[in-house]
């Protein structure tokens, strides 16, 4: 390079592309872009904008529901359902512990449970026509009563309750129902006591009978309906317990007799006659003597 000349590269330098090349090369057409739908074209359909002016309609939910037909034909409707009286009532569990239990009741006040003995669960099972089980269940009931002990791998004892068990169940029947009989004189102004009677007839019928068993669950419904008329739930729940337990048998002493029962179930209509005519001291000397008696 010389001195104060300068020198300018060729063009085909500058651009990378030879100089023949760029002398003889055609001009490249520009692409052509396609045009773009406009906003009323969409593709190769009529697009239409929608009207966001139109008033809102609230959809009609109280029509009735159609199901589409899919070209099957239609079910037929379903029966009506049973009624609940007609369905058939299966067997459960507690009902026959229930049962077992009421059975082992009027066994124990009947004398048909030795008081001493020990009965073993699938003895009184296969008595009963039950498995061992609602036996067992039914015992567990009847030892938180004090009816019966348990022996370890040998069944049940039934409890002896002597004379001086039975007068204490029954002092403690005298301290609660004779302040609560008394009450009901006294505020049982609008209470019909001939309501009452029909319970008292089923002990007079039991009696009758000379039926121990049946006398006992009459008489224990008598008055756990007239002392529910108190209002006092655990009242009742108290002196029903008091009473199952002092209806046992004492030892050595023969069952009552037909009489005997006849006399008690006699209390229970002269209870309601005095009550209804309000007369205390009846009321007193009758249910005083009716829970200290053998037979109530």
């Amino acid at each position: 390079m010389k001195q104060g000349r300068t020198e300018t590269a060729p063009s085909w330098l500058r651009t990378g592309i030879p100089a023949q090349a760029t002398s003889t090369m055609p001009a490249q057409p520009a692409p052509t872009v396609p045009a773009q739908p406009g906003p009323t074209t969409r593709g190769d359909r009529p697009y239409a904008e929608p009207a966001y002016d139109r008033p809102y309609a609230e959809p009609a939910y109280d029509r009735p529901y159609v199901e589409p037909a899919y070209g099957c034909p239609a079910a037929a409707p379903a029966p009506p359902a049973a009624p609940p009286s007609a369905a058939r009532k299966m067997p459960r569990r507690h009902s026959v512990r229930g049962q077992i239990l009421d059975a082992l009741r009027s066994a124990l006040v009947g004398g048909e449970l030795v008081p001493g003995e020990v009965y073993s669960g699938p003895a009184l099972g296969e008595r009963f026509g039950v498995s061992a089980t609602p036996v067992r269940e039914a015992m567990q009931q009847l030892v938180q009563e004090g009816a019966v002990e348990v022996v370890p791998n040998r069944g049940f004892r039934v409890a002896r309750r002597s004379a001086r068990d039975l007068a204490e169940l029954a002092e403690i029947r005298a301290l609660l129902e004779v302040p609560a009989m008394l009450r009901l004189a006294r505020t049982g102004q609008g209470v019909d006591w001939a309501a009452l009677r029909p319970l008292a007839d089923a002990t007079a019928t039991a009696a009758a009978r000379g039926d121990r068993a049946g006398y006992a669950e009459a008489d224990r419904a008598f008055h756990r309906a007239l002392l529910a008329l108190t209002g006092n739930h655990q009242l009742v729940l108290i002196t029903d317990d008091l009473h199952r337990r002092s209806q046992a048998p004492a030892p050595h002493t023969p069952s009552a007799r037909p009489a005997d029962l006849m006399a008690d179930a006699a209390d229970h209509l002269a209870l309601l006659e005095a009550l209804a005519a309000q007369d205390f001291a009846t009321v007193e000397t009758l249910v005083t003597e009716h829970c200290t008696g053998t037979a109530g």
